[in-house]
């Protein structure tokens, strides 16, 4: 078993935090303390997740970003050409090689997980962090089974016993909801993903609420159901008839909202004159378009932050218990809405 901070500091007789501040090169342990610690350090050739060098400065050693592919889910053979995921795994790589560390990108399928989980560079990598975006409670047990310290990003799951680092989709569909009603809607639509992932089904909970607690009932006619990561399709076939159309629309996604968008203007539908529009996930292209998209704000660097930091904690506590973290959204006010 390798050791951890916590046996560091039991072994050199020191609180974790003295470990911690001479690992750092902070102030706060005495010259005797930080040599002891570095005694212990290096006959018991401990190797932290950030290794030493010198100067004080930490470095972050090697870890693996785990891509689960999913032939027919959001992580596609396309994933890294979605902003929200090409972003994701951009941050992440910047922010370990940024520090002086190497990440390696190892890509599995999700119907051959238990022979890739197998794969030797993974058996022997000291920390992963899983893109578990498609990933289910069996798959998620299984993989945090089978490796040390994971952290799950992107996805989670309240019975399950592991490490998530996750958007808050309740609360930020939630918010959604209740701007579209303060901006006085009461005939509303919902787009919905026919991908029926965690993180959407998050959102539709936490928009349902909102409407529930506005007194609104959204009908069956004006609930749709999109490919979550194509921007071209035609329109529903509600928008063909003159009659009867939704005031606002709330899409799971930015990819959705923005085909939508582009098949009402196509249509002649003038938004939001005609049909207010709103999505989630605030990607690069929502600012391209016109009118400009109405959205919900993911941040994604913090996403990051909590996910490498989460990681530093986890392998060097040997007490550490699983940790599940929400980073709230913000609301995007554009034109569209």
């Amino acid at each position: 078993m390798d050791l951890k901070m916590s046996d560091i500091a039991k072994m050199a007789g020191v609180s974790k935090a003295a470990v911690s501040f001479a690992l750092n090169g902070k102030p706060g342990v005495s010259d005797e303390t930080r040599k002891k610690i570095f005694k212990v350090i290096k006959d018991q050739g401990y190797e932290p997740l950030r290794k030493h060098k010198k100067g004080g400065v930490r470095k972050i050693a090697s870890i693996s970003l785990i891509i689960i592919q999913d032939r027919t889910g959001m992580m596609n053979r396309s994933y890294a050409s979605l902003p929200f995921f090409d972003t994701l795994v951009s941050e992440l790589s910047q922010n370990v090689s940024g520090a002086g560390g190497q990440m390696q990108i190892v890509n599995l399928d999700i119907n051959h997980l238990h022979e890739g989980l197998n794969n030797e560079a993974l058996q022997q990598s000291k920390a992963s962090i899983v893109l578990a975006t498609d990933l289910n409670q069996k798959q998620v047990q299984l993989i945090n089974r089978k490796l040390r310290n994971v952290i799950f990003v992107d996805n989670y799951f309240e019975y399950i016993q592991a490490d998530f680092v996750s958007i808050d989709n309740f609360q930020g569909a939630y918010r959604a909801g209740k701007f579209i009603v303060k901006k006085g809607y009461r005939k509303i639509g919902y787009v919905a993903s026919n991908h029926a992932i965690s993180n959407f089904l998050q959102r539709r909970s936490g928009f349902r609420k909102a409407m529930r607690e506005a007194n609104i009932q959204i009908p069956p006619e004006y609930v749709f159901s999109l490919n979550p990561t194509e921007l071209r399709g035609s329109l529903p076939a509600l928008f063909r008839q003159k009659n009867n159309w939704p005031e606002a629309i709330f899409c799971e996604d930015d990819y959705m909202a923005l085909r939508l968008l582009n098949a009402l203007t196509r249509q002649g539908i003038k938004v939001p004159q005609d049909i207010a529009v709103m999505g989630f996930d605030d990607i690069s292209e929502d600012t391209m378009v016109i009118p400009e998209l109405t959205t919900i704000h993911v941040p994604i660097t913090q996403i990051v932050d909590q996910a490498i930091n989460q990681l530093q904690c986890k392998v060097a506590d040997t007490d550490w218990l699983p940790q599940k973290c929400f980073i709230s959204t913000k609301l995007i006010e554009r034109e569209s809405l």
